[in-house]
């Protein structure tokens, strides 16, 4: 099994507690993060800043771009950019799901989701960064 997933998305597994664009979307990313949270299973996941697994089920996705807004394609890419970056991840490489989990651990500070994940809708419900915190709390201790 190989995943493919956007640059955000990477944080967003661990803080996801099932709210969502649609049910559909729900699901989609539900299945994504109990692959993710589980850890007896290692695969590999390539990392975009482009549509991803969870963005196939998402009722903004559009032919070529995000289409929830006239800013939301730019938007998610920019989210994506920053948590590349921030990760020292590259677009279109392919990483095991247990190297981006142990970066992310060490790499990542719930306070940093202030910057990374800026204009976020999700932001302001706190579980992102609950579950980032409860994320370098068990792989850090």
């Amino acid at each position: 099994m190989k995943r493919i997933l956007r640059g955000h998305h990477l944080l967003c597994t661990h803080g996801f507690k099932g709210m969502g664009y649609s049910p559909e979307f729900v699901q989609k990313m539900a299945e994504i993060v109990e692959d993710i949270r589980n850890d007896n299973m290692d695969f590999p996941i390539q990392v975009v800043q482009a549509f991803d697994d969870a963005c196939g089920a998402c009722p903004h996705k559009g032919e070529s771009a995000c289409e929830k807004s006239v800013a939301s394609n730019d938007h998610v890419l920019a989210l994506d950019s920053r948590v590349l970056n921030h990760l020292g991840v590259k677009h279109g490489e392919v990483y095991l799901k247990s190297e981006l989990i142990n970066a992310t651990a060490q790499k990542v500070k719930p306070e940093d989701l202030d910057h990374l994940c800026k204009g976020c809708s999700w932001l302001e419900y706190g579980v992102c960064k609950e579950g980032i915190g409860a994320l370098r709390e068990k792989m850090l201790a």
